[in-house]
């Protein structure tokens, strides 16, 4: 390989590099958090720990979150028949903003005998983000309701997060009556990321203008 080669074949390598380094996403961090819930029942006060997994897909400009029950956490002194329990939480969000998403899940796909931990079905909701940043996925406040009763529970051991993951705020057009060719005032982190994309831009220029030279370089004389 001749010298010109190998520097055209050296500052590409180098520039698509750069370029993956500056567009990598740092991976999401997800732990089962044991949460203890302290259940306001019709028939009294309980307790019970369990696991909880929480998930986010990308979808659109939000994500698709998923909480996940691996145990029960409730009972009731009577049957529950197929269908006749609803749940539904709230995950708390903190870090970069802070809001609550409500989740719900289908009802209980088979009867639930009496004084038997209540399997929760997976809860699922969506979260669609106003700033960029990290944030994290708590979970919070579950409600059952059953035979025309409600059943609070609450996380009495102020759980860590099962869920940390670096999100990106939906677009906006800027504040009310800013013209549509206007773009829209960004925060530190937002033109951190803005910065980011354009430095992977100049990369990826760069090693197109070594290529376009390189070729031109090489075409033969004309007689």
């Amino acid at each position: 390989m001749s010298d010109r080669k190998r520097s055209t074949a050296l500052a590409l390598a180098s520039a698509l590099a750069g370029t993956a380094v500056l567009l990598a996403a740092p991976a999401a961090h997800a732990d089962v958090v044991d949460v203890a819930y302290d259940c306001k029942t019709p028939i009294g006060d309980k307790s019970a720990v369990s696991p909880i997994d929480i998930k986010a897909v990308k979808e659109g400009d939000g994500y698709k979150l998923t909480m996940s029950f691996q145990k029960g956490v409730s009972s009731s002194p009577v049957e529950l028949g197929k269908g006749a329990m609803s749940p539904s939480a709230v995950v708390l969000v903190g870090g970069a903003e802070t809001a609550s998403v409500p989740v719900s899940g289908a009802s209980n796909p088979e009867a639930v005998p009496a004084n038997t931990p209540i399997k929760i079905t997976d809860l699922s909701g969506t979260y669609t983000p106003k700033k960029s940043g990290k944030v994290t996925f708590t979970a919070g406040v579950l409600t059952i309701k059953a035979l025309g009763t409600t059943t609070t529970c609450t996380p009495g051991n102020s759980p860590k997060p099962s869920l940390e993951l670096d999100v990106t705020g939906a677009a906006s057009s800027g504040g009310t009556g800013a013209p549509q060719d206007t773009l829209p005032q960004t925060g530190p982190t937002d033109s951190a990321l803005a910065l980011g994309t354009l430095g992977a831009t100049v990369l990826l220029t760069g090693a197109a203008g070594v290529l376009w030279l390189t070729r031109r370089g090489q075409r033969a004389p004309r007689s």
